[in-house]
């Protein structure tokens, strides 16, 4: 009996497991193809995946009024240089409620480390208001199957190809999965159904009211991310809009 697992990419931990694509040339790891409408790429690009040094400090410039080495004067009235400055109009989650029982808990950020993959900070663009924008399934811990998705507005490119068709519905504005992948070894298993539901149900429980995804026609499977139609109306999908080459699908969530 196969165990199933599966998981949020929020950090570099799960962002590890995210499984090779069945064409080298491509690689969801280096993958910007939906968020950059102009100069996105599929394309394996290695160097992506290498850690940043992050940026050396500037150096400070010097103090012609005194000794920049010297103690500054003693201040009883002064926070330690530990604690953070207080903002009264601060909403930003990098100012703590901690003196305020009663605030609700602000969920954590994990934009992914400075210098890390540069795939990772995309997907955490908006992991403090939306939540994750992709899910890895485990086959008995082997990563086998990716998905990415999100609001419609992180992916300018679903946003450009969603224009060209006037006829789809302007509102709800929908949840949009940009990316469906299966590795070589372990197609025709249902695992890709599998994590579509669950990208579904996740969705559906954030609020979402509908779910498009856009698949291609007339090229190679492994060279898609976005599936076929065909596999879209399998997980409950509609056909939006019928096209030889860019048809959109869509499911109402109730």
């Amino acid at each position: 009996m196969t165990t199933i697992r599966i998981l949020d990419v929020t950090d570099e931990a799960s962002f590890g497991l995210v499984p090779s694509c069945a064409d080298p040339a491509f690689d969801h790891r280096t993958c910007d193809y939906w968020e950059d409408a102009d100069r996105g790429s599929k394309a394996a690009r290695p160097a992506w995946l290498e850690a940043a040094s992050p940026p050396a400090a500037k150096p400070r410039p010097a103090n012609p009024f005194g000794d920049e080495e010297a103690d500054p004067p003693l201040n009883p009235f002064a926070r330690a240089a530990t604690e953070p400055a207080f903002n009264p109009f601060a909403t930003d989650d990098d100012d703590p409620l901690a003196d305020n029982p009663f605030a609700p808990r602000r969920p954590a950020r994990s934009d992914g480390a400075p210098g890390g993959p540069r795939k990772l900070s995309l997907l955490g663009r908006g992991s403090a208001v939306f939540g994750s924008y992709a899910k890895v399934l485990l086959a008995d811990e082997t990563p086998v199957a990716f998905s990415q998705f999100g609001p419609l507005s992180a992916y300018p490119r679903a946003q450009r190809l969603r224009d060209l068709y006037p006829q789809l519905p302007e509102a709800p504005l929908p949840a949009v999965i940009t990316c469906i992948a299966t590795t070589a070894e372990a197609r025709r298993r249902g695992y890709a159904l599998q994590l579509i539901r669950a990208v579904c149900d996740d969705l559906a429980g954030r609020g979402f009211a509908a779910i498009e995804a856009y698949p291609e026609r007339s090229t190679r499977p492994d060279a898609t991310s976005a599936a076929t139609p065909e596999f879209w109306v399998a997980a409950g999908f509609t056909i939006a809009v019928e096209d030889d080459r860019f048809p959109v699908v869509r499911r109402e969530l109730g």
